[in-house]
């Protein structure tokens, strides 16, 4: 199961999450965002991870041009939509992307009438990512979806489940939903953008329990 943990902004906790077991590390490209880091930065992040990591640039109200500007100058090969992008953005950014580069869309979940929205997308990025809905905050807000709006989803793409994830309910996240992967950033943090490695490996002890 493909986990990614989001909203890096140093080095070091970025390998030690890698060794701990992360196959994901994401970061956050929108400049509003409390755990925002610019380009530079996340190149020099990103460079030192290991080649097999997923490196995800997390995107919203950006352009075509921007994302790929920042996915080329940052050393990335993964993409998160997170805001509110059209299919057809979608379909312009995918014609634009290197082809090695993953395109993730996030939808963020307020009823389970929100699932609908997916399957406009389902011939035009790799991954859905299902977030906790908030009115003023695009992710990273600590609230949990639902579960039981999801427990009926099926897609035929790989999904990631985000929203409140900690290490004391992944199993209980798990068990009811079978996600292909999961994303986490506020539940293994200290303070937006620091992450506690204690909650961080104690994630991978519950994961390791779980399989």
């Amino acid at each position: 199961m493909r986990v990614k943990i989001c909203g890096l902004t140093q080095t070091q906790q970025a390998l030690e999450i890698v060794n701990l077991g992360a196959d994901s590390i994401g970061f956050i490209c929108v400049p509003r965002s409390p755990r925002y880091i610019n380009p530079p930065k996340i190149r020099q992040i990103a460079t030192a991870l290991p080649e097999h990591i997923q490196r995800v640039g997390v995107f919203a109200r950006h352009s075509v041009t921007e994302i790929v500007e920042i996915v080329v100058g940052a050393g990335l090969n993964s993409v998160q939509l997170h805001g509110a992008e059209s299919p057809d953005f979608c379909d312009r950014l995918r014609q634009e992307l290197p082809t090695n580069v993953e395109l993730i869309k996030a939808f963020r979940i307020k009823t389970a009438a929100s699932l609908a929205d997916t399957t406009a997308y389902l011939d035009l990025v790799d991954t859905l990512l299902l977030d906790a809905y908030h009115p003023d905050q695009l992710g990273g807000t600590g609230k949990t979806i639902n579960w039981q709006d999801l427990e009926q989803f099926r897609t035929p793409l790989p999904w990631m489940l985000a929203g409140g994830l900690t290490p004391d309910n992944i199993n209980d996240a798990l068990w009811r939903l079978q996600p292909d992967g999961i994303d986490l950033s506020s539940g293994v943090e200290r303070s937006p953008g620091d992450k506690d490695l204690t909650l961080v490996k104690k994630l991978f002890e519950q994961l390791t329990i779980n399989n």
